[in-house]
This record gives structure tokens, C-alpha cells and sequence, in this order.
């Protein structure tokens, strides 16, 4: 078992004691005024409902925690079960709410009830009266001195679980970026990585564009002079034809060897050219 399952074992582990202690808190408020002690039991009602407030706190905690924890665990069916009873938790919270408030609705017609019976007793006169009042006045005094000093505990107390909330909503938080951290590290890394290979298939293709360009230009050239050559040849072969036929025509050749040299010499020239070519 992971260190996420047992933080919620534990966490379920304190929740039972919490609910536990807040039922009794619940049980004491609404037996609250029951044993004819109204003044004094008036005076213990805010304690109780400080203790009970106090344990509502708690739960409210470790309803959140359980709904951190729930998402962290390892398997879809932990989550999915740790969710459900994060549901059934705020369930439960309800009704001990509610219940909490008709407690205390009791506790007031309780305690309305017995002032009631203490106040017809007092008025009745006599010793046992006057004895009566003078307890009362001193109890009274000590019940509100403990009252107080109670009052502050439990100010202090939830303001230290208000801290502690909010500096687990603070871990929560610094956890949740770092993991961000980490994957946008891991991230930048690969693409650095393919950054690399990038930049070296960019300076191939600009070699083989270069080595490409000078090929062509090259291959241009020769092609280029080729044609030259050849356009060259052709002109010097019509020109020769041109002065035989020229001469011809004027008489300077008038016998039929000449012309025959002629074309027999043009028709070397024809094949040289050919064979050139």
C-alpha cells in the first residue's frame, strides 16, 4: 500500500473519532437543562457548542483533505471509490449539522424550562431560598471566568486549524506546480532534442541546394557551349556551300570535276561534322 492509501486510511481513522466525539458533544447539548441546574447549564451551553463547532471544523478539514487525497491515488477504482465516500462524507456532515441545531433547540426549551422552576423557587422566600442565591451568584461568577478562558481556547484552537488548512492548501499548490515544473521540463527537453535535429536536416539541405545549384550551373555550360560548337560548325558548312554555288553561277568553275570535288569535299565536311556530334 502506497503512502496516499495509508494517509486516507488514517485520515478515515480520524474521522470515526471526530464524528464519535461530536455525537457526544450533540448528546450533552441536548441533555443540557435536564437536571433542574438551568442557570448553570446555560452557562456550560456555549462551551459545548464551542467543542461541537470545533469538531464540524475538523470534518470540514478532512473533507477537503480526503478530496485532495482522492485524486492522487493509484488506481481509477481508488479514485472513483475515494470520491463516492467524499460524497458520503458531506452527507454526514449535514445531518450532524442538523442535528447539532435541534440539539440546541432542546437545550433552549430545556433551560427555558428549568430558569423557570429556579425562579419560582427563589421567589418562594425562606433560607433554604437565600442559600440557594448565593450558591447560584457564585457558581454563576466561576462559570463565566472558566467560560471565558474556554472562549479563548477555542478561538485559538480554530484559528490554528484555520492555519493549518490554509498551509495545506498552500502545499497542495507548490505540489501541483511542481509537477507542472517537471513536465514542462521534460518537455523543453524534447523538444530541444528535436530542435537539434532540425537545425542539422536544415544545414544538409542547404549543402545539397548549394552542390545541387552548381551542378545544374555546370551542366548549363557545357550544354550551353555544346550548342555554340555545334551552331558554329553548321555556319562554316552553309557558308562553303554559299561561295561553291556563288562561283558556279559566275563561270569561275565552268567543269564538272570541280563541282563534283566540291560536294565531295562538302559531304566530308558533312560527315565530320555528324561524327562530332
Amino acid at each position: 500500500m502506497d503512502e496516499v492509501s495509508l494517509a486516507v486510511e488514517d485520515l478515515k481513522k480520524e474521522w470515526d473519532q471526530t464524528v464519535s466525539q461530536l455525537q457526544e458533544r450533540i448528546q450533552e447539548i441536548e441533555n443540557c437543562g435536564k437536571s433542574g441546574k438551568g442557570t448553570e447549564e446555560a452557562n456550560a451551553l456555549p462551551r459545548l457548542n464551542g467543542a461541537a463547532q470545533d469538531c464540524l471544523a475538523s470534518l470540514r478539514s478532512m473533507q477537503f483533505r480526503l478530496d485532495f487525497l482522492a485524486q492522487q491515488l493509484p488506481t481509477m477504482e481508488e479514485v472513483q471509490s475515494g470520491q463516492a465516500l467524499v460524497e458520503i462524507w458531506k452527507e454526514q456532515y449535514q445531518k450532524l449539522h442538523m442535528g447539532l441545531r435541534n440539539a440546541n433547540l432542546q437545550a433552549k426549551a430545556n433551560i427555558k424550562k428549568a430558569a423557570q422552576e429556579e425562579r419560582e423557587l427563589l421567589l418562594g422566600g425562606g433560607e433554604e431560598s437565600t442559600v440557594r442565591r448565593r450558591n447560584l451568584q457564585t457558581k454563576a461568577g466561576m462559570t463565566s471566568a472558566a467560560e471565558s478562558i474556554t472562549e479563548s481556547l477555542r478561538r485559538t484552537r480554530q484559528m490554528m486549524v484555520q492555519e493549518v488548512e490554509r498551509s495545506a492548501s498552500t502545499l497542495a499548490t507548490v505540489d501541483e506546480s511542481t509537477s507542472v515544473l517537471k513536465k514542462a521540463e521534460s518537455e523543453y527537453k524534447g523538444h530541444r532534442s528535436l530542435l537539434s535535429r532540425t537545425r542539422g536536416l536544415l544545414s544538409t539541405m542547404k549543402r545539397q541546394d548549394v552542390i545541387d545549384r552548381i551542378i545544374l550551373t555546370v551542366g548549363l555550360l557545357i550544354f550551353l557551349m555544346a550548342v555554340l560548337y555545334v551552331v558554329s560548325k553548321r555556319v562554316g558548312v552553309l557558308t562553303l556551300q554559299r561561295k561553291i554555288v556563288a562561283a558556279i553561277k559566275s563561270g569561275s568553275i565552268p567543269n564538272k570535276d570541280a563541282i563534283g570535288n566540291a560536294a565531295l569535299n562538302q559531304g566530308i565536311a558533312a560527315l565530320n561534322v555528324n561524327d562530332e556530334l
